[in-house]
């Protein structure tokens, strides 16, 4: 007897079976959209670089005069941990991830990043350790330095819960960073547009793969390290007393060999950032594509061998101090490299002075110094006589500062038009540029002197002798210019949200292919995923237009001009 199909009664679906959508807060709560993420990393982290902005004002008011007693030498000392924590693990580190949450998926051609879900906790995991961090300002806030080197920050000089609270912090931001790594990483190894090989990643996706993989080294280790400290500071361990066998100094090589890839870590993405907004207002490709590419993951391998550069006042061998020497001379190679090709890349350019080229030029010039006397500092002889004092504190600004500030300001006016569908203002946009390259060479630029003077980092007062009282008065009136600056461009933000100019999909003419959807971008990105034929797509997709129609035309995503995705 023959088998008879007996059909299946699928059930019918009405309006009570389908769960609602969230609406309001809601749905940036429980959103898994990268976008949505992406810009919630991004507001959070500015959240934090204004209370850490706040708290280095407050420092500087200190500073500002010879044996001022404006702050307590423990409020001080509190502040000082507060500013350094939260700007390296609570805002130039996220914010990266923010930027690559964001447009990473867009410029590779992807609908979403690899683990949608787990990338949402990362954010949450981000909010959770800041708000811990912050937390012990209600109990009793950490004063060992950013760097809680051991013993400062054993229980028996900080016997107190702030440091337990700076160690959750590390701990939180960790899994958050190296969660969104392999996150990161999966996505830009796995959900490439057809036709965008390795050689046709944009810069900046070079530079987010590149940061991802030096998180998925580096954590782990400090991850170690701070679980030591708490082991010591709690159970009885020793790995850091030297009365119980421990060595201070392992704590130094432990966070150093985190600290100095973080540096590169926090650095990484700037470069990749300048490298998309130069060739697009230069109007010509970027100069040495393959060079750049090459020379970023160079820097990465060098990063990894540096770190008691750091260290170099400690007791360590000749040879020990030679290696490290010759590899931080090293590593200023391919960054120098980076630097001929962005200026290569302006040279004889059809210039378009936009805010977002200004800000590049500005990072351009400030890091430069930053490398300059970063070379100074290798010489381990010379570090010898810098080391802790406010020379240290100078090319430490103008490395992370010009390396990572300017660059991320540089980012969100290239890319506040795709995520808003707005402008923002030029000419505040200028302002708001102005007012900071002044105010950071007034601020930094002369603590170098400061520093050759033998003025010691990390003190809250200074007697009045030489001319310190008013190099630190100049240094003051600059960190209150570079203040101006900033809120600038938070005023700017604000404003141009309502009032801005409406952008379109593409008002900049760029290259990658973020700029081919509108602005803001759909919630799956791309209806149709266009073809990469080279490293600058959107030029390309401008000519084909241009060839079938006639015209040139300012597109959003036209299907004649894709291919569907494999």
């Amino acid at each position: 007897m023959a088998a008879v199909d007996t059909p299946v009664r699928i059930p019918e679906i009405t309006a009570h079976d389908v769960a609602p959508e969230a609406t309001g807060w809601v749905s940036w709560v429980t959103t898994t959209d990268h976008k949505r993420i992406g810009i919630m990393y991004l507001v959070t982290t500015f959240v934090f670089f204004l209370l850490g902005g706040v708290e280095a004002l407050l420092m500087r008011i200190q500073l500002g005069a010879p044996d001022n007693t404006f702050l307590t030498p423990s409020t001080y000392n509190a502040l000082f941990t507060l500013h350094g924590t939260t700007m390296v693990f609570l805002f130039v580190v996220p914010i990266m991830a923010g930027f690559a949450n964001y447009f990473l998926p867009l410029m590779i051609g992807a609908r979403d990043m690899a683990f949608p879900k787990l990338n949402a906790l990362s954010y949450w995991l981000l909010l959770a350790g800041g708000i811990v961090f912050y937390g012990s300002l209600f109990f009793s806030p950490p004063e060992a330095g950013w760097t809680s080197y051991a013993p400062l920050s054993s229980s028996a000089f900080s016997p107190t819960s702030g440091i337990d609270a700076w160690i959750f912090l590390i701990h939180l931001t960790g899994i958050s960073s190296l969660l969104g790594a392999i996150n990161f990483y999966a996505t830009i190894a796995n959900m490439r547009a057809p036709g965008m090989g390795w050689g046709r990643l944009p810069l900046f996706v070079w530079s987010i793969l590149v940061y991802a993989i030096l998180l998925i080294l580096a954590l782990p280790v400090i991850a170690g390290a701070v679980t030591l400290l708490l082991t010591d500071r709690h159970f009885g361990t020793g790995f850091f007393d030297q009365s119980q066998g421990g060595d201070p100094l392992l704590w130094q090589h432990l966070f150093w060999f985190f600290g100095h890839p973080e540096v590169y870590i926090m650095i990484l993405p700037g470069f990749g950032i300048i490298s998309e907004v130069l060739p697009v207002f230069a109007r010509k490709p970027i100069f040495g594509y393959k060079a750049i590419a090459a020379s970023t993951v160079t820097i990465a391998f060098l990063a990894m061998l540096v770190w008691a550069h750091h260290m170099f006042a400690t007791p360590s061998a000749t040879i020990v101090l030679v290696f490290f020497m010759i590899s931080s001379f090293l590593i200023a190679i391919p960054t120098g490299v980076k630097i001929f090709n962005w200026v290569a890349t302006l040279w004889r350019g059809t210039i378009e002075f936009k805010t977002p080229l200004i800000f590049s030029v500005g990072f351009i010039s400030v890091f430069l110094i930053g490398g300059i006397t970063g070379v100074f500092l290798a010489v381990f002889p010379v570090d010898w006589q810098l080391t802790d004092t406010y020379f240290v504190v100078a090319h430490l600004h103008y490395v992370l500062v010009g390396g990572s500030v300017f660059a991320i300001f540089a980012g969100i006016y290239y890319w506040f038009p795709k995520m808003t569908g707005r402008m923002l203002g030029e000419s505040m946009g200028k302002w708001s540029f102005g007012f900071m390259y002044i105010g950071f060479n007034v601020t930094f630029l002369i603590q170098h002197a400061i520093g050759l003077d033998g003025m010691p980092r990390r003190v809250y007062e200074y007697p009045d002798v030489g001319n310190l009282a008013i190099y630190n008065l100049i240094s003051t009136v600059g960190s209150f210019i570079l203040a101006i600056g900033i809120g600038l461009t938070v005023v700017n933000v604000v404003r141009s949200l309502k009032v801005g100019v409406k952008a379109g999909p593409d008002p900049w003419k760029a290259n990658t292919l973020e700029w081919f959807t509108p602005s803001p971008p759909p919630v799956n990105n791309f209806d149709i995923i266009p073809r990469v034929r080279s490293v600058e797509p959107m030029k390309d997709v401008r000519r084909q237009v241009a060839r079938q129609t006639g015209v040139a035309v300012e597109l959003g995503a036209d299907p004649a001009m894709s291919e569907p995705r494999a």
